[in-house]
């Protein structure tokens, strides 16, 4: 097989994997075949035979961890009618299946996500339409556009069963695209939130459970004996535990009662580690000397005077000190508590895990519907209100990251992303995923003319953007200081690949025509009816490049070629394409360059072509 071609498919998560643990146990592979007894004892574990270990299982979990890395026949092609400032907005809509979504974004967003939010399925025995097939998931994807939504009721023997078998190989994935400093936020109720921690100790690992957050979502509620719910929950966990700190929301009452030269302060949380988890050998790479107010190395020890560990990486803590933001409070031994410095610019606590509060409650966001639509009753039920949202972004320091939602429902995390970049100058980007699932006839959104909910999901975002573009003109746009307020997205639709896959099904020795009419359809390898945009984007995605960097044409000896990014690629999908052609091409000096296989002149301009990039330092890349 030529190493040069794509062939269509997703990352290989498998082989990664591999990969990365040759990298680090070279010695547990014997013909590249994996010894896992060798791996578990260099880690400690040793085989017992000990099959009464605790273990969350139910019946298709390991199905579902093969769909996780089953790689995607798909694709995501650009849809710039039903767009906003395609050419120019850094914020995706992408309208599809979020397992096949999420396999897609694996090469261009992996460890890329900052944060990612999702309200998943309920799972209260209503409509359940994530219900994949691991045969051919695509083909599920198809047939479920077009027909209506399938049920999970209680009665099924399998109603945990499916809901865990859907989130589990979604979690997995979402998991990978996580930056080492990301996080995610899961709302869920009492039909699942303990099924659902035990997979996510599973997916992002116990040590690394933040909390789980109490939100008040009704008033009223349901009456169960005579008790009363109204509240729901918000599980939070980090990639690791050890590089996060959350702040941006202010909590009431602190007084800035002290002063130094900068200005005013409060004394803020220790940064030695208290508690459980809190000595040098629970984290090693936590240990290390900062310097101190007599410029000696000060090191985090505990109150017993044992090694302690920090609770801040080193970049965070080495950010802190640069900006004078610690206080060095001496024990008697000459060893040191170390306090934050907090300012009025500084990042505040949310200190309760408890939310009870109007700004969260669901019947807000449920008004914000109703407003934008201008509809007496909401087009959609159950949306969650942009200022909850906004809480978690506001935990986040990063103005400048990526916001991924792969349940995006009526688009409630666009919103807020936009809602507070034009509040406090960010330029965070979103990616929502929805799932075109259809409107029941006799809803409110339906009688709007909205068939399914990406529609409603995509005329929110419209229609937020002009309302924050209206409501915050006290934003300066274009100025030198900051970016234009981004109220962009571009849409993409989940579909097949846009290149031939060859037809494997076996054939009967009579049917010789058909078996050369397969040959012949894959002759050029691109499908007639995709575009050379569609082509583009499915390089960009399977060759790692996200969908938000910018693709320009020029021509090249009357030959259209797509440039994306600062000549990241350079891609020709033209007929009769020459060396002479692949000379020019190379001139604008890209890292790659890519051409379909069937464009080239003939046998002789194609070998010509991998002499003459090979000689310039140019990768050549067949579609």
């Amino acid at each position: 097989m030529d190493t040069n071609k794509l062939d269509g498919l997703s990352m290989n998560l498998e082989n990664a994997n591999m990969e990365k643990l040759k990298v680090v146990f070279p010695e547990c592979f014997s013909e590249g075949k994996l010894d896992i007894d060798k791996l578990l004892s260099l880690c400690g574990e040793y085989i017992d035979n000990d099959f009464e270990k605790y273990k969350f299982e139910w019946k298709g979990k390991s199905e579902s961890l093969r769909l996780a890395q089953k790689r995607s026949t798909g694709t995501l092609r650009p849809c710039k009618d039903e767009s906003v400032n395609f050419d120019d907005t850094q914020n995706i809509y992408i309208e599809g299946d979020n397992l096949e979504v999420l396999k897609l974004l694996q090469t261009a967003y992996y460890n890329k996500i900052k944060m990612i939010y999702i309200d998943p399925p309920y799972n209260t025995g209503n409509d359940f339409v994530y219900e994949d097939d691991f045969a051919d998931p695509m083909a599920r994807y198809k047939e479920i556009t077009e027909q209506t939504t399938k049920s999970n009721p209680e009665t099924m023997g399998r109603f945990h069963t499916n809901w865990l078998n859907m989130m589990y190989p979604r979690l997995r994935l979402a998991a990978n695209l996580l930056t080492d400093d990301g996080v995610i936020f899961i709302s869920i109720d009492d039909n699942e939130v303990f099924n659902l921690k035990k997979i996510c100790d599973e997916v992002f690992g116990e040590e690394n459970f933040v909390a789980n957050i109490l939100r008040e979502a009704i008033r009223g509620g349901s009456v169960s004996k005579n008790l009363r719910n109204v509240h729901d929950y918000i599980l939070c966990y980090a990639k690791n535990i050890e590089e996060i700190s959350f702040g941006g929301i202010e909590v009431e009452g602190i007084q800035l009662n002290l002063e130094d030269e900068h200005g005013k302060y409060a004394k803020g949380r220790e940064l030695n580690k208290w508690g459980a988890g809190s000595r040098r050998e629970d984290s090693p790479s936590m240990f290390y000397p900062i310097p101190g107010p007599n410029g000696e190395d000060v090191y985090p020890i505990r109150n017993d005077g044992s090694e302690g560990r920090w609770r801040l990486g080193k970049t965070k803590m080495f950010d802190l000190l640069s900006q004078d933001n610690a206080i060095f409070e001496p024990r008697g031994d000459g060893t040191y508590i170390v306090y934050e410095k907090l300012r009025n610019d500084s990042p505040k606590v949310k200190q309760f895990t408890t939310w009870f509060s109007q700004d969260y409650l669901n019947a807000k966001g449920t008004e914000e519907i109703k407003d934008l639509f201008n509809k007496e009753r909401a087009v959609f039920d159950f949306s969650k209100p942009t200022d909850l949202i906004k809480a978690f972004l506001q935990m986040n320091d990063d103005k400048e990251c990526i916001i991924l939602d792969f349940f995006s429902g009526s688009a409630t995390t666009a919103h807020a992303v936009m809602q507070l970049n034009a509040e406090d100058g960010g330029n965070r980007r979103f990616i929502c995923v929805q799932l075109p699932e259809l409107c029941d006839e006799k809803s409110e959104a339906y009688k709007a003319g909205y068939k399914n909910i990406c529609e409603i999901g995509k005329e929110r975002i419209r229609r937020a953007g002009k309302k924050i573009l209206e409501e915050n003109t006290q934003v300066k746009l274009g100025d030198d200081e900051k970016k234009p307020l981004d109220i962009g997205f571009k849409v993409f639709k989940l579909d097949t690949s846009n290149l031939k896959i060859w037809d494997n099904t076996p054939i009967a020795d009579t049917q010789i025509d058909l078996f050369y009419k397969r040959m012949n359809d894959m002759i050029d390898s691109i499908k007639d009816d995709r575009t050379d945009m569609d082509v583009v984007y499915e390089v960009m995605l399977k060759m790692g490049v996200p969908l938000d960097v910018p693709v320009t044409y020029t021509e090249i000896n009357d030959k259209i070629a797509y440039v994306v990014g600062d000549m990241l690629l350079l891609i020709c999908l033209a007929d009769n394409i020459t060396a002479e052609d692949i000379e020019k091409m190379a001139d604008f000096a890209p890292a790659k360059i890519v051409c379909a296989e069937a464009g080239f002149a003939d046998d002789s301009a194609l070998s010509n072509a991998h002499y003459i990039l090979k000689d310039k330092e140019i990768e050549l890349k067949l579609v």
